[in-house]
């Protein structure tokens, strides 16, 4: 198989620490494009008529894409222990969390790169912010419990959000007020996957 990744993507790592996590390192040849909203990639478009990162390339089937329907998969063929059935709409709901912080986080990064400058409007992105600003607080105040419980995807998909976080809105200190969240993801950034998939 082949993931069509890249290494900024909080998408694609998701899926690339579901690969580390469940030992699939052998069966998955990760291959980096560069793409973008403007400039899609034609390898990525191939394989993903949305031109969104990541895609999952099989010999047995159709090609995968979506963050969540790729991962989704990988966990299974590896026996299925990240979507435990018996709190799988915890996890379902907290990768969902994860994920929209991801795209309100990657729409603010395409405003500044992909627009002309005398095109960004500031008040859509401070929307975006207060939309990653109320999951954050959602997350602080009511799943803690869950988020310091056994590994899931809901952990994995919250844990690459605070990562884009960091790495492309750090500024923006999303850490304050969030004591709790913030001891979390200490330890949850010690993880071998979290640390192989840290973006360049």
């Amino acid at each position: 198989m082949q993931l069509i990744t890249s290494p900024a993507s909080p998408f694609a790592r998701k899926a690339r620490m579901v690969i580390i996590e469940t030992g699939q390192q052998d069966n998955v040849e990760l291959v980096e494009v560069i793409s973008s909203p403007t400039a899609p990639n034609p390898q990525l478009t191939a394989a993903n008529p949305m031109s969104k990162i990541p895609a999952l390339i099989r010999s047995d089937g159709p090609t995968l894409y979506d963050s969540r329907v790729v991962t989704r998969y990988l966990d299974a063929r590896a026996g299925g222990t990240l979507y435990p059935e018996s709190r799988i709409w915890d996890v379902l709901i907290l990768e969902a969390t994860g994920d929209a912080i991801m795209d309100a986080g990657v729409l603010m990064v395409y405003e500044n790169r992909c627009r002309p400058e005398d095109m960004q409007f500031g008040g859509w992105m401070d929307a975006q912010w207060g939309k990653i600003e109320g999951a954050l607080d959602a997350l602080n105040t009511r799943w803690m419990s869950h988020l310091s419980g056994p590994l899931d995807m809901g952990q994995i998909a919250v844990g690459c959000a605070l990562g884009y976080l960091d790495f492309r809105h750090a500024d923006r200190e999303w850490r304050k007020g969030r004591d709790a969240l913030d001891d979390w993801f200490a330890v949850f950034s010690t993880r071998d996957s979290f640390k192989a998939t840290t973006p360049a």
